[in-house]
C-alpha cells in the first residue's frame, strides 16, 4: 500500500521550485535588458575574448615562457614572424609573456575588486543598520579613507609588507573599499525606511534577519555593479605597483612587463614594442569592465539614464 506524500513536503517543494523559477526569469529579464546597451555587449565580448586567452595560457604558450636562462630569441629583437611582438632584453617571446601575464593581471584585479566590496558592503550595511556611535565611527574611518590618496596607501602597505601578489590584493582591497561603503550604506538606510522591515521587526526578527534577509538581497544589485567597476580600477592600481617595482618580481604581470621596460631602457631606446602591447591590454580590460560596469549599472537602477 503506498503511501500518499505529506502536505509539509509538498509545501516545501513548492516554495523553492518557485524560487528557482523566479530567478531564472530574473536573470532572463536581466539578460534581455542588458543586450540593448550596445556599450555593455562589446565589453562583455571583449571580457570573454581576455578571458579564454588567460585560461588557455598554459596550452598556447606553456608555463616556461618565463624561463630566463633557456629563452628562444636574442635580447631586444624587434618584432618579426617568428616573435610577432619582438623579444625582452633576455630574449623572452613579448607575446607569450604578454598572454601568459593576462592571468595574474585578471586575477589579482578580481581578488582585489571582490575583497574591497566585501569590505566595503559589511561596513555599509552594518552602519546603515545599527547607526548610533558605531555608524558615527565607521562613517569617520571611511571619510578618512576617502579624503586619503588611495595609490599613496597602497604603495605604503606594499612597501611595509612581503613582496607577493597576496600583498597586491591586500593593499589594493583595503584602500578602495570607502566609495562601496557610503553607497552601500545609503541604500541600506533607505531600505530600512520601508514598511516591511518595521513588521519584520514587531515580529521578532533580531539584527542578522533583519540584515541577511531583508537589507542584503537589496542592496546585492549595487554591490554587483560595484564590483565590476572597481575591477578595472584594482588592474590599474595593480599595474601601478608592479611598474613602481612593487609586485611580486617572480611572477610575470603586465605591469611587471612595463617596469621591465623601464628599467631595459626600453623608453629612452625607442623599443616600442616592449612598451605599448602591455599598456594597450591594461587599458583594453579596464574600458571592457567599466563598460559592463555602467551597463549593469543602468539595467539594475533604470533612473540612471545612461546612454546605449
Amino acid at each position: 500500500m503506498t503511501t500518499a506524500p505529506t502536505p509539509d513536503t509538498g509545501r516545501k517543494a513548492g516554495p523553492r521550485a518557485l524560487a528557482r523559477q523566479r530567478r531564472r526569469r530574473s536573470a532572463a529579464r536581466f539578460w534581455k535588458q542588458y543586450r540593448t546597451h550596445r556599450a555593455g555587449v562589446v565589453g562583455l565580448a571583449a571580457l570573454t575574448l581576455f578571458a579564454l586567452i588567460a585560461l588557455s595560457a598554459p596550452l598556447t604558450v606553456g608555463s616556461d615562457v618565463d624561463n630566463v636562462t633557456d629563452a628562444p630569441g636574442g635580447p631586444m629583437e624587434t618584432p618579426s614572424g617568428r616573435f610577432p611582438l619582438g623579444t625582452d632584453q633576455f630574449g623572452r617571446d613579448l607575446l607569450g609573456l604578454l598572454i601568459w601575464g593576462s592571468r595574474v593581471s585578471l586575477l589579482v584585479g578580481l581578488l582585489a575588486a571582490v575583497l574591497s566590496v566585501a569590505i566595503g558592503a559589511l561596513i555599509g550595511v552594518t552602519a546603515g543598520h545599527f547607526r548610533g556611535w558605531y555608524a558615527t565611527v565607521m562613517m569617520r574611518i571611511t571619510d578618512w579613507f576617502l579624503v586619503m590618496p588611495t595609490l599613496v596607501l597602497a604603495i605604503a602597505l606594499a612597501t611595509v609588507m612581503s613582496r607577493s601578489l597576496g600583498t597586491i590584493v591586500l593593499a589594493i582591497g583595503v584602500t578602495t573599499w570607502p566609495t562601496t561603503a557610503r553607497l552601500v550604506r545609503a541604500q541600506t538606510l533607505a531600505v530600512e525606511s520601508r514598511p516591511y522591515i518595521e513588521r519584520a521587526k514587531a515580529l521578532g526578527g533580531g539584527h542578522w534577519h533583519i540584515m541577511s534577509r531583508h537589507v542584503l538581497p537589496n542592496v546585492m544589485p549595487l554591490v554587483l555593479a560595484q564590483t565590476t567597476l572597481i575591477i578595472s580600477t584594482a588592474i590599474l592600481a595593480e599595474a601601478t605597483l608592479a611598474f613602481l617595482g612593487l609586485g611580486d618580481p617572480t611572477v610575470v604581470s603586465w605591469g611587471g612587463l612595463l617596469q621591465d621596460a623601464r628599467e631595459s631602457g626600453a623608453v629612452s631606446a625607442g623599443d616600442w614594442w616592449y612598451l605599448v602591447p602591455p599598456g594597450i591590454a591594461i587599458a583594453g580590460v579596464a574600458l571592457a569592465f567599466t563598460l559592463c560596469g555602467r551597463a549593469v549599472e543602468t539595467v539594475l537602477n533604470p533612473r540612471l539614464g545612461v546612454a546605449r
